[in-house]
């Protein structure tokens, strides 16, 4: 199994001092986290694009391709691409140069994103969202199997016959779809054999189940090899369980608590956390040996590929976060390597074919 990082590089208050980083310093950080995930062997770095005051990651590849300036072997993907409200040639074009500038490393994680600010702000209709979603992942498949390209569609002006540069360093650069409600969404993905990146920040493990085994039918369905599966969750570190949720809890409590007063939730108690940490819970925050255990639980349910963790729900101490690194990267990886010994790379690539 391949195991890595992911965050959308929140910049919020301290939750008990209320300080809050400067966008500078919080890159520096983003870039020394990047560095010793890579330093300790972790698999994957992955950057989320959003649009909105709390987070610094409204260009991905740009902050990725500083991140491959100073890592040598980790891989580096949004998380995600909002493919609905972007232009495919031109995010093609960005991660094929990221791909050449990481020596082969870069990939794309497409998806119709939780937040909606990036369709006004590139002036997109909402009411075309499926339909715009479902348009340029057509156009991103076609522009990476394709150097001269032939293509139309409803919300794009069509490309006839132009050479799509530069093109990237790996045959076919690896494009994930990322799925959090939308049944629908994983059997396409399925039956297109693309991987797929399957959220759950909420709810209990077993409740998504379903979306793996859609996965798997559309590949059967459309005579495709089995594409790989990550499960991507929100979690946190810590030598102790007490530590872990001590240190997790109020950063949780102040992101999802704002994302609350957007959508009408409730605000998150404690012991809705505490129980959100449990073998069954979404959220994997604890000691390395509670982490490890939740993981080999999910494998069980979904015999998954890959597991991605954001340690970033909301701002917490940069040397905290960086310690949760290094326990995920010295205490939990080397034994779900050792219990999990299967790869996805090589298979996940040509399971794209």
């Amino acid at each position: 199994m391949e195991l890595g990082i992911y965050t959308f590089v929140e910049n919020t208050p301290d939750s008990e001092t209320g300080d809050k980083r400067t966008p500078v310093q919080r890159v520096r950080h983003l870039i020394e986290e990047a560095e010793l995930a890579d330093s300790l062997g972790l698999d994957v770095f992955a950057i989320g694009e959003h649009h909105r005051e709390e987070y610094i990651a409204s260009a991905p590849s740009v902050l990725l391709s500083a991140i491959a300036g100073r890592t040598k072997n980790i891989r580096l993907s949004s998380a995600v691409t909002v493919l609905g409200s972007e232009d495919s040639v031109r995010v093609f074009q960005q991660f094929a140069t990221l791909d050449l500038i990481s020596n082969g490393r870069a990939e794309i994680m497409a998806g119709r994103g939780s937040f909606i600010e990036s369709f006004p702000l590139f002036g997109f209709d909402l009411n075309d969202y499926d339909e715009l979603f479902a348009e340029n992942l057509d156009l991103l498949l076609t522009l990476r199997e394709n150097e001269i390209v032939d293509w139309s569609g409803k919300h794009r002006a069509p490309i006839r016959g132009r050479g799509i540069y530069p093109r990237p360093l790996q045959q076919l650069l690896p494009v994930w779809i990322a799925v959090g409600g939308t049944p629908q969404s994983a059997y396409r993905a399925g039956g297109l054999g693309i991987p797929m990146a399957l959220a759950i920040i909420g709810g209990y493990p077993e409740q998504f189940k379903p979306f793996a085994d859609l996965h798997r039918k559309g590949a059967e369905d459309h005579n495709r090899p089995k594409p790989a599966v990550s499960i991507n969750s929100h979690g946190f570190i810590a030598e102790t369980s007490q530590e872990a949720a001590d240190i997790a809890y109020p950063a949780f409590k102040q992101t999802m608590d704002k994302i609350g007063r957007e959508r009408g939730w409730a605000p998150m108690s404690r012991s809705q956390f505490d129980a959100s940490i449990t073998l069954r819970g979404a959220n994997v925050v604890g000691s390395p040996q509670q982490v490890i255990d939740k993981i080999l639980y999910q494998h069980e349910i979904f015999g998954h590929d890959r597991f991605l963790l954001q340690m970033s729900v909301g701002s917490v101490p940069h040397d905290k976060m960086l310690r949760s690194i290094e326990l995920f990267a010295a205490e939990v990886a080397p034994v779900i390597r050792k219990e999990l010994k299967s790869t996805v790379r090589d298979y996940q690539i040509s399971a794209s074919i």
